[in-house]
Formats: structure tokens, C-alpha cells, sequence
């Protein structure tokens, strides 16, 4: 009888590793965190040589800030999903040439308008290439290395805000090769071509094992109530309040609320919308996101509210207006750094902690601008700042890492989107609240009394952020 021979089974093929994000992959994508966020504040600085050079009136001068973070703004949640769909290494890559791209645009241009239409296309830019950096880590990083990795990227956000304006001030001091402000603008080429070869050769491809196709309705809708919030807001006050600012303002809570309708039935309905309203379900979407906005509303305005008097108070140049932030940068990054160490230990305490830090440094930097305005020094400047820049540093790194608690990594790219479409917004509407508040009250209450007010109302904000944190203890255990 014939001996049937057995054949041995074929091994199954060993399941594919998960991508890994190297030490100088991370480098690389937390340099593409940077570039938007520096050029967000750099330009502030430079404003006054822009007007000059560029004969643009206030209201043209207000679209070159705002163009850049509308832009930036509106497009961030689509930027995420898109890398979802084709690749988030692919869509870095693009948005870091565009950036490059851009950036030359801006430094070239020719006249006032010509830089406005720049700065949009640049946001544009920044808006592809910002969501891809939280998403890459969060794919490709897991467990300690994930906590440090996300609060690198909160201290690179932090120090950015900060190296914006201090990098501006000596650009434009420096007058490179006679180019004035348009060096705050073409420092960024040889930056982008490095990051698109280190982009090459050492961040690793991810998706979205399921990508969903681009929710049109949703990604219109999102754009309209972000446009009629932020617009008026950031363009109102320097073209006096006209008719358009208040329709557009009136508008706003009927395009989000249209927005949030389309999106809850297309998330009923099986398909995927662009925001999904299960995604809020998420404990971190859920008790972390709602601090990102009062705590970046806060910064946003500090930064443009003591840049503006130092320079036209305390008659401090650029390069000395940027260096007082020293203090608080510094501080920032060491708490940064000691964050994922100290929540291990002591969990959302930390956070709560670092709400308390800021607001005590910032009541003291009240009482010392009020104290003595006309012999006010870098040097008496310095400890309130510090104190005020170590609480942020507890705090903005820790909230990111909260906030991306429990998303799934195939949800990886729209999570970043909202979380930084959450910060962009609140960076914005500082700048609009606060900035306004300060520019209204210093021409009737000096500049002393105008930044002491608004440091108080900014004391109010951090202590609401504070009380908030009270509600992360619920998540302490999902970050041990």
C-alpha cells in the first residue's frame, strides 16, 4: 500500500513590526512642530520695518498675522485625515516643501498684498505638515517613549512660541546681507530643505489601516465657523469694527451648530465624518481638550501683549524685548523635561501644581510692573517670569499627552488635528481678546496699567484652567 508523503506546512509569514520612530526621526518631525509655531510669533516683531518698507496700513499688516493662522487654523483637522489616507510621512514631506516654498514666497515678496496671499499659502502649508508630527509619534512610539516623546513636543510647542519673537528681534536687528524683515521669512528655506533629507532617510511611513475618504460637508462647515469666529476677531479691531465683523460674529454660532448636526449624522449614519463625535467620547477628548482653550488663549495673548510693552513702554529694542523671555523659556523646558518623571509619581497633581506656579508668577509680574514702570529692568522682570514659565511648562506638555490618552492609532491623524486646531484657535483669540483689551485700555490708562490689567484678567483664566485639572484625577491611573 502507497505511503502518501506528508508535506510540512508552510509558515505563516511573521506579522510586520509596528514602525519605530528613532531618536533623529523624532528630531526631525518635533522641527516641523517648530516651523509653524515660530513663524506664528516671529512676524510680530517685524510688523513696524514691514509697515515701513511695504507702506501697509494697519489693517493689511493685522491680515499678515491673520491669513497665516486662519489658514493654519481652518486646515488643520483635514490635514490630519489626509494623512490618515495617503501617509503621514508623505504628507509631512509635502507640507515641508510647500513651507520652504512659501516661506521664500513671503521673503520675496513685492508688495504688501503679495505678502498677505503668501502668508495664507504658508499656513495652507503648515496645516499639512503640523498634524503629521503628534500622529507619527503616536503611531510609531509607545509607552515611555511615548510619554517623552509627547513632552518633547510640548516643550518644542512652548520654547517655539517664545524662539519666535526672540528669533525675530535679532533677524531684524542683524539686517543680514541688508534684508531686513524679510530675514524672518527666508531663515526658514535652508531649514525646510534640511528637514525634507532628514524626513527621507529617517521617518517611517504610517496610516490609517482603515483610512475614511475626506467628509466634504463636514470639512466646508468646519471651515465657515472657524473663518466667522476668527476673522473678525483678528482683522476687527485694527479696520474699526465695520459691518462685515459683527454679521460674521453673528454667524458663528449658527455654522457650528450646523457643523456639529451634519457631523452627529454622519457618525449615526456609518459613515465617517471628519470630526467624529465619538471621538469627544474618549475620557482625554473629553476632560483635557476644554483646558488646551483657556490656557492657550492665555499664552497667545501674554506673548503679544508684553512684546508690544516691552517695545513701546518700556522702549525696549527687538533683540532686548525678545531676550526678557529668556527666563521663561528656560523654565519651561526643564519643567517640561522633569513633566513625564514627576506624573509618574504624582499623576494630574502635576498639572494642577503647574496652574498654581503660573498664576502666582504672573500676579508677581503684576505687582512688579505696577511697582515701579519707568526703571523696570530685564533683571527685576526675570523671577516672575520664571515662575510663570515653570508652571506653563508643567502644564502644556502633560494636557497634550491627556488629550491623546485612549485615541486609537488608526484615529491617530484626526485626534492631532482637533487637539492642535484646538491650540491654534485659542493662540488666535488670545492675541484677538486680550490684544484688543490691552490696546484699548493703554491709550486712556498708559501702558502699565493696561498690561497689569491684562495680566489680572489672565490670572482669572489660569485659575478656571486649574480648577478644571481637578478633573484628570479620574484619568491618573491610565498614564501609570
Amino acid at each position: 500500500m502507497p505511503v502518501t508523503p506528508i508535506t510540512p506546512a508552510t509558515p505563516s509569514p511573521p506579522a510586520a513590526s509596528p514602525p519605530t520612530l528613532s531618536a533623529l526621526g523624532l528630531f526631525t518631525v518635533l522641527l516641523g512642530a517648530a516651523l509653524p509655531l515660530i513663524d506664528f510669533f516671529i512676524v510680530n516683531v517685524a510688523l513696524p520695518t514691514i509697515s515701513a518698507d511695504l507702506h501697509a496700513s494697519p489693517a493689511v499688516l493685522e491680515l499678515v498675522v491673520a491669513g497665516y493662522g486662519v489658514a493654519y487654523a481652518v486646515l488643520l483637522v483635514l490635514g490630519g485625515r489626509l494623512g490618515d489616507m495617503f501617509g503621514r510621512r508623505r504628507l509631512f514631506l509635502a507640507g515641508m516643501a510647500a513651507f520652504g516654498v512659501t516661506s521664500l514666497a513671503c521673503g520675496l515678496a513685492p508688495s504688501a498684498w503679495a505678502l498677505v496671499g503668501a502668508r495664507v499659502a504658508q499656513g495652507a502649508a503648515a496645516a499639512l505638515m503640523m498634524p503629521q508630527v503628534l500622529a507619527t509619534i503616536h503611531s510609531s512610539t509607545s509607552g515611555r517613549r511615548h510619554a517623552r516623546a509627547i513632552s518633547l513636543f510640548g516643550a518644542t510647542a512652548g520654547l517655539s512660541m517664545v524662539a519666535g519673537q526672540i528669533l525675530g528681534g535679532v533677524l531684524v536687528a542683524a539686517d543680514i546681507a541688508g534684508t531686513d524683515w524679510r530675514a524672518v521669512f527666508l531663515v526658514n528655506v535652508p531649514v525646510a530643505v534640511a528637514g525634507l533629507v532628514l524626513t527621507a532617510r529617517t521617518v517611517p511611513e504610517t496610516r490609517s489601516a482603515n483610512p475614511a475618504p475626506v467628509d466634504g460637508p463636514g470639512t466646508v462647515l468646519l471651515a465657515v465657523s472657524l473663518l466667522t469666529l476668527l476673522a473678525p476677531l483678528t482683522e476687527g479691531r485694527a479696520a474699526g469694527w465695520p459691518l462685515w465683523t459683527w454679521v460674521s460674529l453673528t454667524a458663528f454660532p449658527f455654522a457650528a451648530a450646523a457643523f456639529y448636526l451634519v457631523e452627529r449624522r454622519a457618525d449615526r449614519a456609518g459613515r465617517t465624518p471628519l470630526v467624529p463625535p465619538s471621538l469627544f467620547e474618549l475620557p482625554g477628548m473629553r476632560r483635557a481638550l476644554p483646558m488646551v482653550l483657556p490656557f492657550g488663549t492665555g499664552f497667545g495673548g501674554f506673548m503679544f501683549v508684553v512684546a508690544v510693552a516691552m517695545q513701546e513702554g518700556l522702549r525696549y529694542g527687538p533683540v532686548r524685548a525678545g531676550l526678557a523671555l529668556t527666563p521663561l523659556a528656560v523654565a519651561f523646558f526643564v519643567a517640561s523635561l522633569a513633566g513625564p518623571r514627576l506624573v509618574s509619581r504624582y499623576g494630574s497633581r502635576v498639572v494642577t501644581a503647574g496652574g498654581v506656579m503660573q498664576g502666582v508668577g504672573l500676579a508677581l509680574l503684576a505687582f512688579t510692573v505696577a511697582r515701579d514702570w519707568s526703571g523696570l529692568s530685564t533683571l527685576d522682570l526675570a523671577p516672575a517670569l520664571a515662575l510663570a514659565g515653570f508652571g506653563q511648562g508643567l502644564q502644556l506638555p502633560l494636557l497634550m499627552r491627556f488629550v491623546l490618552t485612549g485615541v486609537p492609532a488608526e484615529r491617530a491623524g484626526v485626534g492631532s488635528g482637533v487637539m492642535v486646531t484646538t491650540q491654534q484657535t485659542s493662540l488666535a483669540l488670545g492675541v484677538a481678546t486680550l490684544g484688543t483689551l490691552f490696546l484699548s485700555l493703554a491709550p486712556s490708562h498708559g501702558m502699565r496699567d493696561a498690561l497689569v490689567a491684562v495680566l489680572l484678567v489672565q490670572v482669572t483664566g489660569v485659575v478656571i484652567t486649574t480648577l478644571m485639572s481637578l478633573r484628570l484625577r479620574a484619568m491618573d491611573q491610565r498614564l501609570s
